[in-house]
């Protein structure tokens, strides 16, 4: 019975693979492999600025609420639509820090803002710093459109990839058929706050890191996409 069944699988081995509509299975075909890279950059239109006001940074001439009142002038004058693109962030960590130390500490807020460009980040970083507000830094830069864009350079990637198969099958007088593999083979981001922090450049800062109000001028890189598609060809 054994030598049987080993019999039945040597039987079986012999014969060419077969997909189930009667196909061959890629690994018996002839075929060619290639590679297609693509790449992109797009602008970023989400900027994220976090803003840190201090009480103390006033010496006591001003209140918080006094300080947000003009800051949100500040931000309305620059044309900022403060309900949409201004966020308060933790809230409550000073009283975390009060019950924690039993001292008297100073009133801060931190502030979350998203600007469209860089331009109007400048802007920004002029207005409340000539008010006295310089803890400003920023957190991320981003695209909205980044799936589509994502999806764009993909394409791009792969018709280069075919692109490349034909031009090498016509060398040895053959063409090629349908694509029996694709794989994504690499993919990278590249912004000013992934890769590459030196994309940020803030102009205006003192040696002290303050901000002089006079001239800042923000730049940002773009954002770069790049797609490897590893693509195997038929050929016929």
């Amino acid at each position: 019975m054994k030598k049987l069944i080993l019999v039945a699988v040597m039987i079986l081995a012999s014969f060419p693979a077969f997909s189930q509509n009667g196909e061959k299975n890629f690994i018996d075909q002839h075929y060619i492999e290639v590679t297609g890279n693509a790449h992109m950059e797009v602008a970023p239109n989400e900027i994220y600025l976090k803003i840190l006001v201090n009480e103390k940074d006033f010496k006591g001439k001003q209140d918080m609420q006094e300080i947000e009142k003009r800051m949100i002038q500040k931000l309305s004058d620059v044309g900022i639509n403060v309900s949409k693109q201004l966020a308060i962030k933790d809230m409550a960590s000073n009283f975390q820090k009060y019950w924690l130390k039993r001292k008297e500490i100073n009133s801060s807020r931190e502030y979350q803002l998203k600007v469209k460009d860089a331009k109007t980040a400048g802007e920004v970083i002029r207005k409340l710093s000539s008010m006295g507000i310089s803890d400003i830094s920023i957190e991320k830069v981003e695209n909205s459109d980044i799936q589509k864009y994502r999806t764009e350079v993909k394409i791009k990637a792969i018709k280069a990839a075919k692109q490349k198969a034909v031009l090498l099958a016509n060398a040895i007088g053959q063409k090629i058929g349908k694509a029996i593999y694709i794989r994504e083979v690499n993919s990278h981001i590249f912004n000013a706050l992934r890769g590459n922090m030196n994309g940020i450049v803030v102009r205006g800062f003192s040696s002290s890191g303050k901000i002089n109000p006079k001239q800042p001028d923000i730049n940002f890189e773009k954002i770069r996409l790049e797609y490897s598609i590893f693509v195997r060809f038929a050929l016929e």
